[in-house]
């Protein structure tokens, strides 16, 4: 994507999925009227998810998913159906397609691996279709049809609009409900920005979490000020007034929280993504973990994507550092990056999280009810290094029922 798309996280996921040779393929190409996926009548075409965002109407941004036959076979094939599992994690809208020639009915859903993949949609409350793909096939589609399920033809184009439009109302109740910052200001405010460039920044532009809260606050008709660490305390004083609002990269948050007046609201760009992918609170609530560390506590730090690691990366080598330092113990790190997000975190006293620009609300949501259904406290870089500093109070201040969970 370029610069000017619209990031992945914040695209709707349409996922499709079902045995080999149903026409995921065939049925996606009809579906995006592009050639996204290889289409073959070789069984296991498909050998591992693609991704593909693009604009469709009538939904607009979206990230269409084909995976690989939930049906596959042999060592290769275990693994191609894990992949598979492991997109339901990131979709909005599943889409269970089912020959129509062959698993007239819902047999293609009731038992066996088409059976277990319902059941996963089902326990993830995905909202999805099923769709009776090669209905060409057949005599004449069935007069009596669920309203769960379509029969459609990728080959003639038979209900395919209808099945975009189904896709459509599906996905309308996956609309994320947090702004990033856009709520909390007015129009005609002021926000300042606090963005270190320093060797960890990319190469001419800003990363994700500030673009998108600069959009945000553009579209709160509120006014953005952006400067580096050092140049906070002058700006503030030139300024004429004060700022709404103080928004700064968490690995300076102690110099910025220094340097801006106690009246002047003060967060960072890591918690406010946190409410944005909706798990605040439970940030909140994980990070008091950091104050009963042991020598030996086992502490996943996960991120959701891949990129390369300088030397004093914030994930790998800053935020152990000063967990370190704080605890007075030597706790046990373990990393993870992308999509390897692990299933059992049984062995783990806590998961801390970066921002997950790059990752939607529905996959935070499932990481983080993963750690809880196995009793792992869950929290995040921006909400930890506040507490670390003792500054997450004044952090959530805006926030009066993430504060009034720290008072108690």
């Amino acid at each position: 994507m370029g610069l000017n798309d619209t990031p992945s996280a914040n695209r709707v996921h349409i996922g499709f999925f079902g045995r080999r040779n149903a026409g995921k393929s065939s049925l996606v190409n009809a579906v995006t009227g592009q050639e996204t996926a290889i289409v073959s009548q070789v069984k296991g075409t498909t050998t591992d998810p693609v991704y593909k965002a693009m604009e469709l109407l009538p939904l607009g941004p979206v990230m269409i998913i084909d995976t690989p036959g939930i049906d596959d076979e042999g060592s290769l094939g275990e693994l191609r159906i894990r992949r598979a599992k492991q997109a339901l994690n990131r979709t909005n809208v599943a889409v269970l397609v089912a020959d129509a020639e062959e698993d007239a009915g819902d047999g293609a859903f009731s038992g066996g691996a088409g059976g277990e993949l319902l059941r996963a949609v089902e326990a993830r409350h995905i909202p999805h279709i099923t769709v009776y793909n090669k209905s060409d096939l057949l005599p004449e589609p069935p007069a009596a049809v669920p309203a769960d399920a379509l029969y459609v033809s990728a080959k003639t184009g038979y209900h395919i609009a209808e099945l975009k439009e189904r896709i459509a109302a599906l996905a309308a109740a996956e609309e994320t409900k947090f702004r990033i910052a856009g709520d909390l200001i007015h129009p005609s405010d002021f926000v300042v920005l606090v963005v270190p460039i320093d060797t960890a920044a990319p190469k001419g532009r800003l990363i994700l979490p500030q673009q998108q809260t600069i959009r945000d606050i553009l579209e709160a008709d509120a006014a953005a000020v952006v400067v580096k660490e050092f140049e906070l305390r002058e700006t503030l004083e030139r300024l004429g007034k004060k700022p709404a609002l103080v928004i700064t990269d968490s690995q300076v948050f102690a110099k910025v929280s220094a340097d801006t007046p106690p009246d002047i609201p003060l967060t960072s760009f890591s918690i406010l993504f946190a409410r944005y992918k909706g798990f605040l609170l439970p940030a909140v609530r994980g990070v008091r973990v950091l104050d009963k560390l042991e020598t030996g506590s086992r502490i996943l730090v996960a991120e959701g994507c891949t990129h390369h690691r300088q030397c004093d990366d914030i994930g790998t080598v800053k935020l152990p550092r000063w967990i370190r330092q704080y605890a007075r113990r030597e706790p046990e790190f373990v990393f993870s990056s992308g999509g390897d997000f692990p299933e059992d975190l049984s062995s783990f006293d806590l998961v801390l999280h970066c921002g997950a620009c790059m990752l939607n609300e529905r996959e935070m949501r499932y990481r983080r009810e993963c750690a809880a259904a196995q009793g792992v406290p869950f929290t995040n870089y921006g909400v930890a290094i506040a507490h670390i500093q003792g500054i997450l109070k004044r952090s959530v201040a805006m926030f009066p029922h993430i504060l009034a969970e720290l008072e108690d």
